[in-house]
């Protein structure tokens, strides 16, 4: 029974709640059981609250279902880099090891009011730092489809966690595209909002004018269900545009079998030198299908990805180094012992709570905003940013979405770029311009890797605030397409 219930999509499980025919308590401990099996080989999330999602569901059951609670008695999980009010959140950090939070993020908040019950926190990248869930200083996550290779990062818990069907959808967040990148290693459908579009609060930053929070599900379908709670305007958040709320699972019931009428742009340099051949057979007969159900392919010309590349990392890397500097061991979080004075409490804190990684961003985005070097790094990253965003809006003018590749590999080996951080950061290749933009990205499973068996994720971006075009596409291509399937996960006990 577990296994049938575990298997269920979100849309379906959330139908079966709805009608009594599943219980909020069943489910949680569908989801439970399997987070006991699967666990100890994917270390997908930091904590589990078992006893809490336990007690709610009971709560829900004795209330009866919601028609007005969309996610009612839906177990889900949610990156360790959202608040959780009561529930210990340390962005896999040393340095908020213990630290349990008083309030919720609002997204938390979304999900605790459409009925959604809170199973555990996902592991990530230390302070989403990083593109594989290696820089987690608690334990690395593995990807369920081969737990040799890497889930991607740095929502890699997240996307692990609804791969190896713990829950039925979590939450992650994508400053340069850790949302869409471990969807596309652990094969399940992850959107990036448009900037604005769900608001940061209780977030804990990374890059904030690059950050933004969204699902990481099983279809196109629950994606849409997943954003039409979470996306909505919140006074606390003033980069929180004031939209009204709207019902992205509209686009998908209307979608249809056709793409007529829909123009992709596809960007050739996109599928150039660099790109996987595996990776680019995948994308180009997910494309293929996609002009055989009406869809018009036009080449269109972008900003080379490596101008972007270097744009984002001298951007994010600033904004790193600043919105970290408040974890000095002072107010809260990890304080280091045996200090006598308060330069020592800082450097000892700092240095004992923070990776590897984390300290070579800080040290890097310090130094490009560094007196002498403001105005040749960050202030030409800045006016170099709108260029790139300008050139992605102009080019979406003439057609409905761009469709890339989402990652230029499949999932790599465990450790494999432990050495060589230079190499980590050029998996983000494809993902970055649309932070820089501020636009919204789909990544969309579209095959298995014809030599690594590994899943092979595709791209959709839209226009600003047009999630509705990138779901009804992503749906329609997604049900024409065979399923890749789930993994084989090697049960523990």
């Amino acid at each position: 029974m577990t296994t049938d219930i575990c298997s269920m999509t979100l849309t379906e499980a959330a139908a079966a709640l709805q009608k009594k025919e599943l219980t909020a308590r069943a489910a949680v401990r569908a989801c439970l059981d399997r987070i006991a099996a699967t666990e100890p080989a994917i270390g997908a999330l930091l904590h589990v609250d078992a006893d809490g999602a336990l007690a709610r569901a009971e709560e829900l059951d004795a209330q009866g279902p919601r028609a007005d609670q969309p996610l009612w008695g839906v177990p889900v999980t949610v990156k360790d880099a959202l608040s959780t009010k009561g529930i210990p959140t340390t962005a896999a950090s040393r340095i908020l090891e213990n630290f349990v939070p008083f309030y919720d993020a609002f997204v938390v908040e979304r999900l605790r009011k459409a009925g959604a019950i809170l199973l555990g926190k996902a592991n990530m990248d230390e302070f989403a730092m990083g593109s594989s869930t290696e820089n987690s200083a608690f334990k690395p996550t593995r990807n369920p489809w081969n737990t040799g290779r890497v889930p991607g990062g740095s929502s890699g818990g997240s996307a692990a966690s609804v791969a190896a069907r713990q829950c039925f959808a979590s939450l992650g967040s994508d400053t340069g595209g850790s949302i869409r990148q471990p969807a596309a290693f652990c094969g399940c459908v992850g959107l990036k909002p448009t900037y604005g579009r769900v608001s940061r609060y209780g977030l804990f930053a990374f890059a904030s004018s690059l950050d933004q929070v969204g699902p990481l599900t099983r279809t196109v379908e629950d994606c849409g269900r997943v954003l039409t709670v979470i996306a909505g305007h919140d006074p606390r958040d003033t980069t929180s545009e004031p939209k009204p709320d709207e019902d992205f699972t509209l686009a998908i019931r209307h979608a249809g079998k056709s793409l007529a009428g829909v123009r992709l742009g596809v960007p050739r340099d996109f599928f150039g030198e660099g790109l996987a051949d595996e990776v680019r057979e995948a994308c180009e007969a997910a494309l293929e299908r996609a002009r055989e159900l009406g869809a018009e392919l036009v080449d269109v010309e972008l900003p080379p990805t490596d101008i972007a590349s270097a744009t984002y990392y001298i951007i994010a890397m600033a904004e790193a180094s600043s919105n970290l500097a408040r974890y000095d061991g002072v107010r809260y979080g990890r304080r280091a012992p045996d200090v006598h004075t308060l330069d020592e409490l800082y450097v000892e804190s700092r240095s004992q709570g923070f990776g590897e990684e984390v300290k070579r961003r800080i040290m890097l985005g310090s130094y490009v905003l560094s007196s002498g070097y403001y105005d040749a790094y960050f202030r030409k990253a800045a006016q170099t940013r709108r260029l790139i965003r300008d050139a992605w809006c102009a080019v979406l003018e003439g057609c409905d979405a761009i469709a890339t590749p989402v990652a230029p590999v499949t999932a790599w080996p465990l450790g494999s770029h432990a050495t060589n951080p230079l190499q980590a950061y050029l998996m983000d290749a494809y993902t970055i311009p649309v932070n820089l933009a501020g636009l919204p990205g789909l990544s969309l499973p579209v095959g298995l890797g014809s030599e690594s068996g590994m899943p092979v994720g595709l791209q959709l971006i839209g226009k600003a605030f047009d999630e509705s075009t990138l779901l009804r596409v992503g749906h329609v291509v997604e049900q024409a397409l065979p399923r890749i399937g789930s993994p084989g996960i090697p049960a523990s006990h």
